[in-house]
């Protein structure tokens, strides 16, 4: 049994490499579009609501209110970027009882691009909340002698994301397969939910982080 899926290649031609990390988070990002659409398409605000929006819209109205409550300020702005971010690694935790599914967030390459997207979406809602000029400024706070240690922080920040998320996810798998060969069943069993309580939490983590970092680029105080 692989821990690592970027190892499973399913194909490969010249540069073109399709391997396991890919293939799973395809899988996921399919799944997700197909509930979503399964859950929205009957979308109603009569008396009458089906079980499936409650869900839905109980799971949505708890990301805004964490958004609002970490970033006091408007959670409508950043309730794509962070719910996507969210949903995507809970699922693949979830995802990860399934036989034979290989959960993508065991990759260092997708926590690392995830971790990217939050660096890219920083300076991005800053300069849209700001301007380019005010924002660059920051870099600057609270002196000019502060400018490289500012951008090194920044990195700095994609690393943390990256390493703390993969590092989750692979030391829970490592653990089941140590028991595995050491007990068949019982105990793998308990890890495994274990490791579904970790995953929940570092997507939490993961949301929360990048809503902090999110509201520090946009704070215009």
């Amino acid at each position: 049994m692989s821990i690592d899926p970027s190892s499973i290649v399913y194909f490969e031609w010249g540069f073109i490499r399709i391997t396991a990390t890919l293939v799973f988070a395809w899988v996921t990002m399919a799944i997700l579009a197909i509930l979503g659409f399964v859950l929205t398409r009957n979308l109603t605000s009569e008396d009458k609501i089906g079980k499936g929006q409650i869900v839905l819209e109980a799971v949505f109205a708890t990301i805004l209110d964490q958004i609002k409550s970490v970033s006091h300020q408007d959670a409508h702005k950043y309730f794509p970027f962070v719910s996507t971010l969210f949903l995507f690694i809970m699922s693949a935790t979830l995802l990860s009882l399934i036989p034979g599914y290989n959960p993508p967030t065991g990759s260092l390459n997708t926590t690392i691009a995830l971790a990217l997207c939050v660096f890219f979406a920083v300076p991005y809602f800053g300069i849209q909340s700001q301007g380019i000029k005010n924002y660059l400024k920051q870099y600057t706070k609270p002196s000019v002698v502060m400018l490289p240690f500012n951008i090194i922080s920044e990195f700095s920040r994609v690393i943390s994301l990256a390493v703390r998320l993969y590092g989750n996810v692979m030391s829970s798998s490592i653990i089941v397969l140590i028991l595995l060969g050491v007990v068949p069943f019982f105990f793998p069993v308990i890890i495994q939910m274990l490791g579904l309580l970790t995953g929940a939490i570092q997507a939490y983590i993961f949301a929360i982080l990048a809503i902090v970092y999110i509201a520090s680029a946009t704070n215009t105080n």
